[in-house]
């Protein structure tokens, strides 16, 4: 599940209405989601507060061999709307699988609410500031996110650690995104690295005023009922005088397409003789599939590995049975809400990865196990669990808590057996 932080800064994104979509970074988010989930490892106890709809907090205390632990705080200027009880909360907003992408819409639609500022209306400008305190360590990040309009967002990333080079690095990227085609331009004090990246989507047009349902195609690759996005990256250190490059093709299905829900993804860098496709089918509301395909030209080494999730969603009453059966087979039938989801992999290799993320009346569980068949004396490798208990006015998910007034503690605990 989504960790506390991410989830509000998910709903920052969602509420600002920035489409993280549209960019190369979420190139093969969907096959990243079904294939390269985390086991849960270790003991932690979290703390996390949502005290107001602008500030939230949260505590960490760990032990994987060495007690540890972290402190975090944020702050955003933008209000945000995020349901005060986990038992109201849906379970796949937390939970990131098989994404769904929306149609593209004109940079005009996406403008920010305007404010009235000395008598004059002003586009807002929401911002979020994020720092977190690692124990004993004494290693601090931060992230500063800022709407510089409706079209552009910069991002600050920073750490301060005594172990890397120069006690710390920060990472600037401005990112720019006019629905048609996004791009990113980025730069790094670690080794004054700079970068730029690219994402242009075929087709359909968000800026003209016809809709994608009533034109012709204009090209072979002008898919009504799917996207063609073609996007690459560069970047290039003159203190290492070292580069790299990569490039890579998505294909999905949009809303309108009357089929199963699929995405396919090329990557190829050509430096290092990588190239990665993948692909992932939506087989039904509850089940998806995906698989990826790894191979160097260079070494000659491969890698395959499979995956599925598998929703398990609560049974209708007898009455909304008796209702469902009423309605006309081309309508379209409202989807129970998810208690949860199973997600496994398997790899070329033998490994195994099992996670079981479901909703127990007002808990919120997840339950790992990872497994490699090869090796028969020590198959299991290491076993998680994350239960998390709600109060009255709190979300709680994964291991974390998001609250109204007061703050609970919820705690996450997991064996690994491969050190033993």
């Amino acid at each position: 599940m989504l960790e506390f932080m991410d989830y509000v800064l998910t709903a920052f994104h969602a509420q600002s209405r920035w489409n993280r979509d549209n960019s190369y970074a979420s190139l093969t988010a969907t096959a990243a989601n079904l294939l390269d989930f985390p086991v849960p490892n270790g003991i932690r106890l979290h703390v996390s507060a949502l005290s107001s709809a602008n500030f939230a907090s949260s505590y960490t205390l760990g032990s994987r061999g060495v007690v540890d632990g972290s402190l975090s705080y944020l702050y955003t200027s933008l209000g945000l709307s995020i349901p005060s009880r986990s038992s109201a909360l849906h379970l796949g907003n937390l939970v990131q699988g098989y994404r769904h992408l929306a149609a593209l819409q004109q940079p005009e639609n996406l403008r920010l609410n305007e404010i009235l500022r000395n008598g004059k209306k002003e586009e807002r400008r929401d911002a979020l500031l994020y720092g977190r305190l690692y124990l004993p360590t004494s290693s601090l990040e931060a992230l500063y996110l800022r709407r510089i309009s409706a079209t552009r967002l910069l991002r600050l990333a920073c750490v301060s650690d005594g172990t890397l080079p120069n006690g710390g690095s920060i990472l600037a990227v401005l990112q720019n995104d006019f629905g048609k085609y996004s791009t990113e331009y980025l730069y790094s004090t670690d080794s004054s690295l700079i970068g730029a990246r690219g994402l242009y989507n075929f087709g359909y047009d968000p800026r003209s005023p016809d809709k994608p349902s009533g034109r012709t195609p204009a090209h072979p690759w002008d898919h009504q009922g799917g996207r063609l996005s073609a996007g690459a990256e560069a970047y290039f250190s003159p203190m290492n005088k070292s580069g790299g490059i990569s490039t890579g093709l998505r294909f999905t299905t949009l809303p309108i397409h009357t089929g199963f829900p699929y995405t396919m993804t090329l990557t190829i860098n050509p430096l290092m003789g990588n190239l990665s496709s993948s692909y992932a089918v939506k087989a039904g509301p509850n089940l998806a599939f995906c698989s990826r395909f790894d191979f160097n030209v260079y070494s000659y080494e491969s890698d395959v590995m499979i995956g599925m999730e598998l929703w398990q969603r609560q049974q209708p009453s007898t009455e909304v049975s008796w209702a469902n059966a009423l309605l006309r087979s081309d309508w379209k039938r409202a989807e129970a809400d998810p208690n949860g989801v199973l997600k496994a992999r398997v790899d070329n290799h033998g490994k195994v990865g099992l996670l079981w993320e479901c909703r127990v009346k007002e808990l919120l569980v997840s339950l790992g196990a990872g497994f490699d068949l090869k090796k028969r004396e020590r198959m299991l490798g290491n076993v998680g669990v994350e239960p998390a208990s709600d109060p009255p006015d709190a979300i709680i998910f994964g291991a974390y808590s998001l609250q109204g007034s007061r703050k609970q503690i919820v705690a996450e605990c997991g064996y690994n057996l491969a050190s033993k």
